[in-house]
């Protein structure tokens, strides 16, 4: 895979290219690209949402892309409730999360990608709603509905927001700022968009979605249905839980700060670091409740790092909490 600066994303950022599909080879509307790993046990209800609005083979690609498991068999559940409808493709070695979105997106061959997690859903109507928002805005780059966030069990604990200025055709990466507004499973987007912009960032395993859903938006467009038509999947065991243990969640955010900072002349840098420090002391006092006393301990130098000594001070006055103590000087 070659990688080049790509026009649009600013700065020294390298992502890597998109090669257009090859010539000759048939295009359906839809790929539909799964990316999977360790996680079959959620597969099975990801596969039924999907084949469940499936439009035939003709007009969607279907294709679990496995970042080679090594605690279960995510091809036999392939075989087992895709019956043939359904690709696999493993991968020789596991290169993570990141890089298994841009093998999803270097494998299909549909006009519209749509990048579902191996544990996450979509309700009935997300892929026609996404046509009709396709159909009233062409021009457009990417295009979403909002999403649950649900547990293990599928049972809702929230739901992404409404991003209004985006809910006809916008250009303002501004929504991407100091959030991640859209959820993976909520969002699809022109392969040529991929293939003008560039795939995933690398450096980013966190949130390397927000990074790209505003690269897409800012270049080309976008628009958000206000419906909740996708599911996200939360549990203590994916990726996003274990970032948060170590704090990278949040690292990543100073990073995209970095990025953003130099990309968008109207991104603050000092509220962009405010929201790293937040998420950091949320993160501390999570593993607190959960007595998770090393995870709460990384998330503690953390903030620290990120918090003025002046604030640090006050929340030591506020909370009296003596662990506080050796992180405020």
């Amino acid at each position: 895979m070659s990688r080049n600066t790509h026009v649009g994303i600013g700065g020294d950022v390298s992502v890597p290219d998109i090669p257009p599909v090859p010539e000759g080879t048939a295009r359906p509307l839809w790929s539909v690209m799964i990316p999977t790993y360790n996680c079959s046990a959620y597969l099975p209800e990801t596969l039924r949402s999907v084949l469940a609005q499936d439009p035939g083979l003709d007009k969607m690609q279907i294709e679990v892309v496995d970042d080679c498991s090594t605690a279960d068999d995510p091809e036999r559940v392939v075989r087992d409730i895709g019956n043939g409808r359904v690709g696999f493709y493993r991968k020789t070695a596991n290169a993570g999360a990141t890089a298994n979105f841009n093998t999803c997106i270097e494998r299909s061959v549909g006009q519209f990608v749509h990048i579902l997690h191996g544990d996450d859903i979509v309700m009935d109507g997300y892929y026609s709603e996404v046509s009709s928002l396709a159909h009233k805005f062409p021009e457009a780059g990417l295009y979403a509905t909002r999403s649950f966030f649900v547990d293990e069990k599928l049972d809702i604990e929230g739901v992404t927001r409404r991003i209004c200025e985006l809910e006809v055709f916008g250009e303002s990466a501004m929504p991407f700022y100091y959030a991640t507004p859209l959820q993976f499973a909520g969002v699809t987007v022109r392969r040529a968009a991929y293939e003008a912009l560039g795939g995933f960032d690398s450096r980013y395993n966190h949130i390397a979605d927000c990074e790209m859903w505003a690269r897409i938006v800012r270049a080309m467009g976008g628009v958000v249905s206000p419906k909740v038509l996708s599911a996200y999947r939360i549990f203590r065991g994916n990726d996003s839980s274990r970032l948060e243990r170590t704090g990278d969640n949040v690292r990543e955010i100073c990073l995209l700060n970095r990025t953003f900072s130099q990309r968008y002349p109207d991104f603050s840098q000092v509220t962009g670091q405010r929201r790293a420090a937040d998420l950091a002391w949320r993160q501390v006092r999570k593993f607190h409740e959960q007595g998770d006393s090393e995870a709460e301990e990384a998330n503690l130098r953390l903030w620290a790092e990120l918090t003025p000594i002046a604030r640090r001070l006050a929340v030591r006055l506020m909370t009296a909490a003596p662990a506080l103590r050796r992180y405020v000087g």
